[in-house]
């Protein structure tokens, strides 16, 4: 435990496999710290994990951080910074043992324990979770905070929530238990916050334009106090910002409902408020806990077959004429014909157009089978063959090949109490970590609608919605989820009136049919949405233009709406 009165500072320098290599360096060099935390997980990297580890059983770990470790270890000795990341993936003894011979072989006084126990793809089947490659519970906090206060300097895990970092780290230093479900939840949204690095700092932001550096984003830092609250920032002299716009759109990245679950404390994210306590520094408080839900959600990734896809570009006149008589032409030329053949024709063409580029459009064909011979080689060679015989000025884009394997996620649920949540200590001895018994049954939150439109709102004028709201999107498994938010009561007051289901199934027609959940935040002066299905069966399964959702928040935004003259000239918009 720690001085109470002191917040504990943590610095994000990861947020997905393939983040800035040199934020390590930049975090340990640009202040004083007391933790560094980084995410390299998400559902996808879970998949390629486990590729990696079907070729190898000793991988299945994150090697950039064995990387990091091995440029910065003498750093984070000397600053007597503490690690926590969940980069062990699939194999967190193995990451451990590697960072226990780099630390032995340059010296460095650091312990180094693992978390371990999320990886149930051996006990799936017994647990009704199948046959899938990868099988991995999302653990809370308490084994990392066990391994800090065993003594460890360096905590590598496998698949905890991205949150439990931070949780792990701050209930270590202020001694929290499970019962202390406000902090916990303080700590769950300061580790929400965070997790996704420059993605707080101004990254993905839809008013990027008013940031004024944006060359070179600092990473996020929490500033995490006894009671929960924390203090979000970053390195002083770093590019980005951070704002309560740019805090607000991360906490509404990839969330469902008002409760966000996390293994130790529900959040309730309809009690966060926040506030602009300085330049770069935005006080959040107020995070009311709940108790966890009794059961811990699971990664389940399966083998889902063969994908293979051409495109081939099509310019000028007749353009639909053309795709139809191509895809005629492909689809009768196959031997056999592949069990999910997907067409898109991407219009980016324009009339008269100054360069062939402007004039040409393209055609994607994707194939997918458990057959590699129907999603192989013949079927983009199928392609090939019509190159003399089709549609004027026919092209590809790349040559035949032969395909490559694709996964399908899913998510699982399992009892906490069957999963060996476990902790190797630095002396080697293991210790197994209860879960919370505050667990209860999940409370569903339930969709709501548009606020009943009663406001005269004078006159308006068309313009597109991101005018007045800023926006965050991402996928969640084969859903994905829009959060809108306004940056004045008023505008708020008039979005909640006028995006209702309705409205957004109308300014985005490929959802139409799908069904959306809606859920309105008012302390961030945010609205959320859900949607179902919109990415099949996850990003490493659907052929979407956009597979993780990234920039569907910014297509709403550019959809013309009649937004009240008044705000149209709000200064800043």
């Amino acid at each position: 435990m720690s001085d109470a009165s002191r917040p504990v500072r943590i610095g994000n320098v990861s947020g997905f496999y393939g983040d800035r290599f040199s934020a390590v360096r930049e975090m340990l060099e640009g202040g004083d710290l007391d933790f560094i935390t980084g995410d390299y997980l998400a559902e996808l990297t879970m998949l390629i994990l486990g590729r990696d580890r079907m070729k190898n059983p000793d991988l299945g770990y994150a090697k950039t951080f064995l990387r990091q470790m091995e440029e910065n270890l003498h750093l984070v000795a000397e600053k007597d910074v503490k690690v926590v990341v969940n980069a062990g993936g699939l194999n967190p003894h193995g990451l451990a043992v590697a960072l226990r011979e780099l630390v032995d072989r340059l010296d460095v006084d650091r312990r180094v324990a693992f978390v371990n126990g999320d990886d149930i793809v051996g006990r799936a089947g017994e647990l009704g979770l199948g046959s899938p490659i990868t099988a991995n519970a999302y653990l809370g906090g308490f084994g990392i905070k066990t391994a800090l206060d065993a003594g460890a300097d360096i905590v590598v895990t496998g698949r905890v929530t991205d949150a439990s970092l931070v949780v792990g780290s701050a209930a270590s230093v202020f001694g929290w238990g499970y019962e202390d479900l406000d902090q916990l939840a303080g700590a769950v949204v300061a580790g929400h916050i965070i997790e996704c690095s420059a993605q707080a700092t101004g990254g993905n932001y839809s008013f990027f334009t008013e940031i004024p550096d944006m060359t070179w984003l600092g990473f996020p830092i929490a500033e995490v106090h006894a009671d929960g609250s924390s203090v979000i920032t970053k390195h002083e002299g770093t590019g980005g910002a951070v704002q309560v716009g740019t805090v607000t759109a991360q906490l509404l990245y990839e969330i469902g409902g008002p409760r966000y679950y996390n293994p130790d404390a529900t959040a309730r994210i309809d009690t966060v408020e926040l506030a602009q306590e300085s330049t770069d520094r935005v006080r959040v408080s107020g995070v009311r806990g709940e108790a966890p839900p009794k059961d811990l959600k699971v990664s389940l990734n399966h083998l889902g077959g063969i994908r293979n896809e051409f495109e081939v570009v099509l310019t000028g006149l007749d353009i639909e004429a053309k795709a139809e008589l191509f895809q005629k032409q492909f689809e009768a030329a196959l031997g056999q014909r592949p069990a999910e053949l997907t067409w898109e024709l991407v219009r980016l063409d324009r009339p008269d157009a100054d360069t062939e580029e402007q004039a040409s459009a393209m055609l994607r064909c994707v194939a997918r089978d458990t057959d590699p011979k129907k999603a192989g080689r013949q079927f983009t060679g199928a392609a090939v063959e019509l190159a003399l015989a089709s549609y004027p000025g026919f092209t590809l884009t790349a040559p035949p090949g032969n395909g490559s394997p694709y996964g399908v996620f899913e998510p699982g649920y399992v009892d906490a109490a069957l999963v060996p949540h476990q902790v190797n200590q630095p002396d080697g001895v293991t210790v197994r970590i209860d879960p919370s018994p505050l667990r209860a049954e999940p409370i569903v939150d339930e969709s709501v609608p548009a606020a009943a439109s009663s406001t005269d709102w004078g006159e308006t004028v068309d313009l597109p919605l991101g005018t007045v709201a800023g926006a965050r999107s991402g996928d969640k498994g084969g859903s994905a989820n829009i959060g809108l938010w306004a940056r004045t009561d008023d505008e708020y007051a008039w979005l909640d009136e006028t995006l209702s289901v309705a409205k957004l199934k109308e300014l985005l027609p490929e959802v139409a049919d799908l069904t959306v959940h809606r859920y309105p935040l008012p302390n961030l002066r945010a609205v959320n949405f859900v949607i179902e299905q919109v990415l099949g069966r996850g990003v490493a399964e659907n052929v979407r233009f956009d597979p993780q959702a990234k920039g569907l928040g910014e297509w709403l935004r550019s959809r013309v709406v009649p937004i009240p003259t008044r705000f149209s000239k709000t200064e800043g918009n």
